[in-house]
């Protein structure tokens, strides 16, 4: 992420640059305090392609959340979020080895926002994060891995975020509440 991006996560260190094959990958820890996310909810439940759905209605309805999204002192948008968590909404993984759970297809919101009818808005708690650009669809087993191979305990459930400023999509990890 750019240097704009520092005023939403406070960057911490790089902690490796992995290399596999032909895919690099730099894996980061930041921390981000709570924030809110209003989106398009579903559920892994809903079946194949459910994910992709929520993002078709997300983005053709986004004029409904649009004055209610957090933005940067440019007015940018700060971020646009695939939220997940486990069935319970305690934002807790996936369970069955991540593949069950509950996914949020929105853009982050002030905190004080509440969801126009049809949507959803979900306070996810602030946490340390291990973030890694997604250049692979191997990149969210990678870190698994590199967090298995080190000893780091996913705190939390793994989201998705979009930089609005660069389009480019990172996968976040809590690793620790804060």
């Amino acid at each position: 992420m750019g240097k704009k991006e520092l005023n939403k996560f406070q960057f911490v260190e790089l902690l490796d640059q992995l290399e596999f094959g032909e895919v690099r990958m730099k894996i980061e820890k930041c921390t981000k305090d709570a924030f809110v996310v209003i989106g398009k909810e579903g559920s892994t439940l809903d079946g194949q392609g459910f994910i992709q759905k929520l993002w078709t209605d997300a983005n053709s309805h986004f004029s409904e959340v649009q004055p209610l999204a957090k933005k940067d002192e440019n007015g940018n948008l700060v971020g646009i979020w695939g939220a997940m968590s486990d069935c319970s909404h305690s934002y807790k993984p996936w369970e069955e080895n991540f593949s069950k759970g509950l996914y949020l297809a929105g853009v982050e919101c002030v905190d004080d926002a509440e969801a126009p009818e049809g949507w959803t808005k979900w306070k996810i708690p602030g946490y340390e994060y291990l973030y890694a650009e997604v250049e692979s669809e191997s990149t969210f087993s990678i870190v698994l891995d590199y967090m298995n191979t080190n000893n780091i305990v996913l705190a939390g459930a793994v989201h998705d975020f979009t930089c609005p400023l660069d389009g480019k999509n990172y996968m976040f990890f809590p690793i620790r509440t804060i």
